[in-house]
């Protein structure tokens, strides 16, 4: 049974952080609801029920002085009841690169993983949890314009990929000590395009000397062909006398996330069905008089084909399908991505052990709503004001934005609504000559690079029936006891190296260390 909220466990974690400074928190959790493209090409359709996660980092440095973010975290969770299996996606990790050091990202993020891994913790009831992430190194994400501020200092592709598998390691080392003895945990990571040795000697040399190494083993790979962990997708089920491995759908095997290059090629692989490209649909049958009569009748055969996967889905395996993301423009583009995950298996107990939990769990629906959580809408807005309506470029326009956003957030729970801000245009001359009219509204700020979204899918179908629990509202109960939180950090500064994987590269020093140089005497000779 979970004891402690998100919200707590992060500034747990933060607490322990060296320098003088006052973190507050923002935590926004959704409720969960129906997600039926999790995996869009398993037949049946795999249910899943999703639920978003923002966090958002202030800091301030001196009583005196404004807040200002320094972090903000986008992460996705899936509970698949059918398999009693997770996944934590990490999507985003951004900094602003305006905050004091060390920057407290890789403790913020660490929490985030711990709180999840550990099944004391771990707010969904499953047996198995993945947490998965995909490493791609950019100016910025979801704080606009702070790649402008001069302060960041972007990690690159090598090194964001050796950052990630520094974090991962941590977490696995931290939880080797809280899971039972028969649990199973397990680590891959994969660079397309890079062999094992070159992929192990890149991370090894971008890696800082004062961090230890790996204290868990790595496997240089993907997690889809190994059988200790069940996946969270059930196999494809057909009818009896199929063959089930020539009818092997590698949809089962690979989620589909959102802004994921996985999500897309294999969007392109469902669509192909010859060397030519595409087929046209198949041309039908011309009506006859007779009706039902002179229909065919249906033969396993015809049962086959309509039970396969589109396009190669079945004929591409695992292996083939990471051997050709090694080729995909995302990967070769100049650029080195990463792809990360983690494992963890608990065996299950048996009923007489354990029976109270079995019923437990079986009476509670994971679409019921907990204390604390808040409505999607309310997570989207605030991205969408994030992205939209403020701007990171410099110090005073972050704590400008850092303003806006905190205030937002809690105007929520008080139930006003956001109004837009005016838009102030300077006057014109009289002389001016008219402007163009624009065909388009062009956003007030640049958003983040990102690549272009997943074609539509045929096979989509929406949820055949609704949520039957209502979307909370928020209130300020739930905004002081949930959503916001604040820590006091004082201790003193120590020599370290801490990188942000968007954000300043910066270097913490305490006070120099005083040798005191003594003259030696010069003994006398003995006459």
């Amino acid at each position: 049974m979970v004891t402690t909220n998100l919200r707590d466990a992060l500034l747990n974690g933060l607490k322990a952080l060296p320098g003088t400074r006052e973190f507050y928190l923002h935590v926004l959790v959704s409720s969960p609801r129906k997600h039926a493209s999790l995996y869009p090409y398993s037949q049946p359709r795999c249910r899943s029920y999703l639920q978003d996660i923002l966090i958002l980092l202030s800091e301030q440095k001196t009583p005196d002085s404004p807040r200002i973010f320094v972090t903000v975290i986008e992460a996705c969770v899936y509970n698949i009841p059918t398999t009693s299996s997770g996944i934590l996606y990490i999507s985003k990790v951004d900094s602003t690169g305006q905050g004091s050091s060390p920057s407290p990202t890789a403790t913020l993020v660490k929490s985030l993983l711990l709180y999840y891994a550990d099944p004391v913790t771990r707010p969904i009831t499953v047996d198995h949890l993945w947490i998965q992430l995909f490493a791609r190194a950019q100016n910025q994400y979801l704080f606009p314009n702070s790649a402008e501020f001069s302060g960041k200092r972007p990690l690159s592709d090598v090194r964001l990929c050796g950052w990630w598998k520094r974090v991962y390691s941590d977490v696995a080392t931290e939880m080797k000590s809280r899971l039972p003895e028969n649990a199973i945990l397990k680590l891959y990571y994969l660079i397309p395009g890079y062999s094992q040795l070159e992929a192990d000697h890149s991370l090894k040399i971008t890696a800082s000397t004062t961090t230890p190494h790996d204290t868990y083993t790595w496997t240089y790979g993907h997690p889809y062909t190994q059988t200790d962990i069940p996946l969270p997708c059930p196999p494809d089920k057909h009818g009896p006398g199929t063959d089930v491995t020539a009818l092997r759908n590698l949809g089962t095997f690979i989620p589909s996330f959102d802004d994921d290059p996985k999500s897309r090629f294999m969007d392109e692989i469902a669509y192909i069905t010859d060397k030519e490209g595409i087929k046209s649909p198949p041309r039908k049958r011309a009506r006859t008089t007779s009706g039902a009569a002179d229909k065919a009748p249906e033969t396993d055969a015809t049962k086959n084909e309509a039970g396969k996967p589109p396009g190669e889905l079945g004929k591409v395996t695992p292996d083939e399908f990471w051997e050709r993301m090694s080729f995909r423009q995302e990967c070769v583009a100049g650029a080195a991505t990463g792809f990360f995950t983690m494992g963890i298996s608990i065996p299950v107990q048996s009923e007489g052990n354990n029976g109270e939990a079995e019923s437990t769990r079986s009476s509670v629906s994971p679409l019921a709503p907990q204390a604390g959580q808040v409505s999607s809408n309310m997570n989207k807005r605030v991205i969408a004001s994030l992205m939209n309506a403020v701007e990171f470029s410099t110090a005073e326009r972050a704590i400008l934005a850092t303003e806006t956003i905190e205030n937002a957030i809690k105007g929520l729970c008080e139930g006003i609504t956001l109004v837009p801000a005016p838009v102030i245009q300077a006057p014109r001359p009289r002389n001016a000559k008219p402007e163009r009219p624009q065909t388009h509204d062009a956003p007030a700020f640049l958003e983040p690079p990102r690549t272009p979204p997943p074609r539509n899918r045929e096979v989509s179908l929406p949820d055949i029936s609704p949520n039957p629990f209502p979307e909370p509202e928020p209130t300020l109960e739930t905004y002081h006891s949930f959503i916001y939180g604040s820590i006091c950090v004082r201790h003193a500064a120590t020599n370290q190296n801490t990188t942000d994987p968007n954000g300043a590269r910066e270097t913490v020093t305490s006070a120099p260390q005083v040798t005191v140089l003594t003259a030696r005497k010069k003994k006398k000779r003995a006459e």
